[in-house]
């Protein structure tokens, strides 16, 4: 993706420790013009999977992950860090933050998520994998199949997507920055 990669050169911002600041036009400030192409490049990506749910964790990757369920018509569930009182059939799981480190309990309600369900997982950042793993641990609790995973962004240069393609997960990253260091953005070649 041509379009995210320009924008992440011209509107990104490096801090030390390998963070990489877009939350003028992805996570805090969104560009719903960029999150539709980013959707249809997800949906371009898995349209043939068999897909029927999209799921989500709190709160980066929602809108994103909303965009997609709107273009390909599927729902989307997200999994949430705190647990409503009204909330029945909880699994749990604990996710360590990478920017907040700080660990976080999430949970989904089993009535939102079964084993007939083909999942893909969508979030804004993949850097150690953390929050992808506890989606992952959330969906097997369920029964669901993890058909793939899709990230706006991937930190190639921090290991969360060794981990998962290790795993013999399908990852997909819009784009892949291979480094930042002497905070310079550098993507990966295609």
């Amino acid at each position: 993706m041509e379009l995210l990669k320009r924008r992440i050169k011209q509107d990104g911002k490096c801090f030390s420790g390998g963070i990489l600041k877009v939350d003028n036009f992805i996570n805090h400030q969104m560009d719903p013009d960029l999150m539709y192409e980013i959707a249809l490049e997800f949906q371009r990506l898995y349209k043939d999977s068999g897909i029927n749910k999209i799921v989500t964790i709190e709160a980066s990757g929602i809108a994103p992950a909303i965009m997609t369920g709107y273009v390909m018509k599927l729902p989307v569930v997200f999994i949430k860090k705190k647990q409503p009182k009204t909330m029945e059939d909880i699994i749990s799981t604990t996710v360590h933050s990478f920017t907040k480190d700080r660990d976080y309990t999430v949970c989904i309600s089993k009535s939102f998520l079964t084993p007939e369900d083909k999942v893909l997982f969508i979030d804004d950042f993949l850097a150690f994998g953390n929050a992808a793993l506890g989606a992952k641990n959330l969906i097997d609790q369920a029964g669901a199949t993890v058909v793939g995973m899709g990230f706006i962004i991937e930190k190639a240069f921090q290991d969360g997507g060794k981990v998962l393609r290790d795993l013999g997960i399908r990852v997909d990253s819009l784009a892949i920055i291979d480094s930042l260091e002497n905070c310079c953005i550098s993507f990966q070649k295609d």
